[in-house]
């Protein structure tokens, strides 16, 4: 089925970099653009030291959404951050963690952040700069130059490429990357992702969605690293089911004109 949507103005690459130098060296900008880390946590106090500490000093505030830990997870973190805020997940699932935490983020800029150390809070300015120079909804891309992986098995990445050409093929657009959760937006335009999922298919949900509603997006590098302490939640071939189930989802509530809401 050919695509119905345009996709969004590609954001100029210069203004992109501006904008970061200029939120990385420059955080007066902050005063009238508020940035919330939003971090779900599970039994991650092992690795919090990794994470927190390197979170640039001018974001507004970080939400730490705990999911129930028995580590000691909300300790270190206050330990580590005293200004956190620490907030206890309602359902279970990473897109039940995110949800809480957007709806209690108080920032003009919505940031996710993972607590592993897979996600580097060092390329927050980036995605800050991309959102500056006019996107609605930045995410990472993991397939575009100066991004990379060293945690995706083959399976994995054979799994993310079907993905991201089904997307392609479905809603068009031009993304390099699907199922990976560094991504950040303008809290203005969370409603029109409308979320409506609890587990690792949020991430799919947010992209296709964000392109459905037209925000204008944009991909920076990033680049993903193995989790410091711990193993990984992430189940390959369930995990990839539901994707696939958010996928057909869509795509009939597309087919009937709407957004896929349950």
């Amino acid at each position: 089925m050919a695509s119905q949507f345009a996709w969004p103005q590609q954001i100029d690459n210069d203004a992109v970099a501006n904008a970061a130098s200029d939120a990385a060296h420059h955080p007066a900008w902050a005063r009238n653009g508020r940035v919330s880390v939003v971090i779900p946590a599970l039994n991650e106090a092992a690795n919090l030291p990794h994470v927190l500490p390197r979170i640039p000093a001018w974001v507004h505030e970080v939400v730490l959404v705990d999911g129930h830990s028995t580590d000691g997870t909300a300790n270190v973190a206050r330990e580590l951050r005293p200004d956190i805020h620490i907030i206890t997940q309602q359902g279970k699932g990473k897109g039940a963690a995110l949800r809480t935490g957007f709806a209690w983020a108080s920032g003009d800029i919505i940031i996710m952040l993972d607590a592993d150390g897979s996600t580097d809070p060092a390329e927050i300015p980036a995605f800050v700069g991309a959102l500056l120079a006019g996107a609605d909804y930045v995410k990472g891309s993991r397939f575009v130059q100066g991004g990379g992986t060293a945690d995706m098995s083959l399976t994995r990445r054979l799994g993310n490429w079907g993905f991201v050409r089904a997307v392609r093929l479905l809603f068009g657009g031009h993304y390099t990357d699907l199922c990976y959760g560094y991504n950040a937006f303008w809290a203005h335009a969370l409603p029109a992702l409308s979320l409506d999922c609890d587990g690792f298919e949020v991430e799919t949900l947010m992209n296709v969605r964000a392109l459905k509603a037209r925000l204008r997006v944009a991909e920076v590098p990033s680049f993903e690293a193995p989790r410091v302490h711990g193993v990984g939640r992430l189940r390959p071939l369930q995990d990839g089911w539901r994707v696939v189930k958010v996928l057909a989802r869509e795509q009939r509530a597309f087919s009937k004109g709407g957004n896929g809401e349950r």
